[in-house]
């Protein structure tokens, strides 16, 4: 249950103003077409973190217990560092052509994820806790959480939120993860 939560809380905090936040609210402006959108998200963020799940689980077997706890601590207060430089879509980002508001979000939304602070937290979560399918089902739903408000209140919704407290909020979360994990390894 911890690594859910963990996973839920972290994820669903970091993905604020994120770069698949911003496609989010791209692709229901263009398609105006919410389930759909939220089908793709949710299939594409499935996908994309089963596999950096998968990748997170083999790196955590080639390590001690006391290594993969400090390179887990250390990578989430990188993540923290990460988290305060605001994410910015690029103009020539989203869908286009006549792919359907589906393909379309599958597509753009799992691209938007290679490498994306998410996916990378993603890794380390899986990495640290035993449990795969809580880690991928926490971090599926944490992305839920952000992205399916912005598909349905669009823009007047995420004109609304404080962006800067959110950052330095999902910030503060990274930073306590990354020392609760570096604890861990000093009492091991």
């Amino acid at each position: 249950m911890e690594a859910f939560l963990i996973s839920i809380t972290t994820i669903s905090v970091a993905e604020i103003g994120d770069r698949t936040q911003l496609l989010s609210l791209l692709l229901a402006a263009r398609f105006r077409r919410p389930w759909p959108i939220i089908a793709g998200i949710l299939c594409a963020t499935l996908a994309n973190h089963a596999v950096a799940g998968f990748v997170g689980v083999w790196f955590g077997s080639l390590l001690k217990p006391r290594t993969l706890q400090v390179v887990v601590g250390i990578s989430m207060i990188a993540m923290s560092l990460w988290t305060l430089k605001p994410d910015k879509l690029q103009q020539n980002a989203g869908a286009t052509g006549a792919l359907g508001a589906f393909l379309a979000t599958l597509t753009s939304f799992f691209i938007a994820e290679i490498g994306d602070k998410t996916q990378i937290a993603t890794l380390a979560l899986a990495a640290a806790y035993p449990n795969l399918l809580a880690v991928v089902a926490g971090t599926t739903a944490g992305m839920m959480l952000a992205n399916v408000p912005v598909v349905f209140l669009g823009k007047a919704f995420a004109d609304r939120l404080p962006l800067k407290a959110i950052h330095l909020g999902a910030a503060a979360l990274f930073m306590v993860l990354g020392v609760v994990f570096l604890m861990r390894a000093l009492w091991h």
